[in-house]
């Protein structure tokens, strides 16, 4: 297995949709069959060839620096990227945590479970020679409304919210990303939904379609869907 590049993950939402479970928690604290859940999203990382990881932190990052610390216990090298007094956007934080990576790097949610094979993925987007490559779901509305068109391999169309009927996919949650994607932005905050759709207009933007669902701690019904999931591992 090689070793893939360094994977963002912006955890720095509030989480406000969970607050019943977690309380004062952020959501990578989150109990997830007893254990927090960003113990579930590194282990997971680290069995699919990751090594280094930056996370990105606002609300709760006290707590979860003290708790992952270094990632030696996870077998990973973790380093932080904090949010600061200026809201940046989920675009913002990854350009903030640039500094950290290498030319080329992953992104991910901090409230997601993606448990697919990341290797193909990379490989996929490293063929594509474009700036970035966005995983999708064909989802059909089953779980969040659709919001991607994916036709013939390529990503044509793509909005934060719901999409219009023709739309099939929705955004998977993982991303491959060059630096050079982030050069031009200069407004914050700024949302990666901005740097998506400037992709498509040019022409920048690979798509490959996972087919095993993603699953998520942002509220009550998701961690127990997890949790379900799991265990029947």
């Amino acid at each position: 297995m090689s070793i893939l590049p360094p994977v963002v993950i912006i955890a720095g939402g509030l989480g406000t949709r969970i607050k019943q479970l977690s309380g004062p928690l952020p959501k990578a604290l989150v109990p997830v069959n007893g254990k927090p859940f960003i113990d579930h999203q590194l282990r997971l990382l680290a069995k699919n060839g990751v090594s280094d990881v930056v996370l990105c932190v606002g609300h709760g990052a006290d707590e979860i620096v003290q708790h992952v610390g270094d990632g030696n216990s996870f077998n990973l090298r973790v380093q932080y990227s904090f949010d600061g007094d200026v809201l940046l956007g989920t675009a913002g934080a990854v350009k903030k945590a640039s500094e950290k990576l290498t030319k080329v790097f992953l992104v991910m949610y901090g409230d997601s479970y993606l448990d697919v094979e990341y290797q193909p993925i990379y490989k996929a987007f490293e063929d594509s020679s474009k700036q970035a490559l966005m995983t999708v779901f064909r989802n059909e509305d089953r779980f969040i409304p659709s919001n991607v068109l994916f036709e013939d391999g390529a990503i044509t169309g793509y909005s934060k919210e719901p999409g219009s009927r023709k739309m099939k996919h929705c955004d998977f949650g993982l991303s491959c990303y060059n630096s050079a994607a982030f050069e031009d932005m200069s407004e914050v905050p700024c949302d990666l939904a901005r740097i998506t759709e400037r992709l498509i207009s040019s022409n920048q933007l690979a798509g490959f379609e996972v087919n095993r669902r993603f699953y998520e701690v942002g509220t009550p019904e998701g961690v127990h869907e997890l949790e379900q999931y799991l265990l029947s591992r």
